[in-house]
């Protein structure tokens, strides 16, 4: 399953003939299957290529299928959809920050129970 969900989640491109083959064997055989893959890629595509226009049309195919995972994700998307879109649409990104926090919050964890701040300060400042 594991396989499968990778191969969905990848580039066409980037799939080798052998798993193209055994993929499309596999959707197939699933309809659902085929369906979630079908969605799972114009979603990639929009978070791609920028285009949050697309947003409502892509919400209203997920919910059309009756899928109980693609039609609660879609229904999250709804919760903050003014979010969603500009995440969608505009090319910032707090993808940096984001990671500069997961880099600081790691440390943190590793030196749990040691010292104080002085010492958290000092290991990241040195890892960076």
């Amino acid at each position: 399953m594991r396989q499968v969900t990778g191969w969905i989640c990848r580039h066409p491109d980037n799939l080798t003939s052998r798993d193209t083959g055994q993929l499309r064997a596999i959707l197939d055989r699933c309809p659902e299957l085929a369906t979630s893959a079908e969605l799972v890629r114009s979603f990639a595509a929009m978070l791609t290529g920028l285009h949050g226009d697309r947003l409502n049309d892509w919400i209203t195919a997920a919910r059309q299928t009756g899928l109980p995972g693609m039609t609660g994700f879609a229904t999250g998307l709804t919760s903050d959809l003014a979010a969603v879109t500009a995440g969608l649409t505009l090319p910032h990104s707090s993808g940096p920050v984001e990671g500069n926090v997961n880099r600081i919050k790691m440390i943190k964890r590793q030196m749990y129970g040691r010292a104080g701040f002085d010492l958290l300060r000092e290991r990241v400042l040195l890892a960076a």
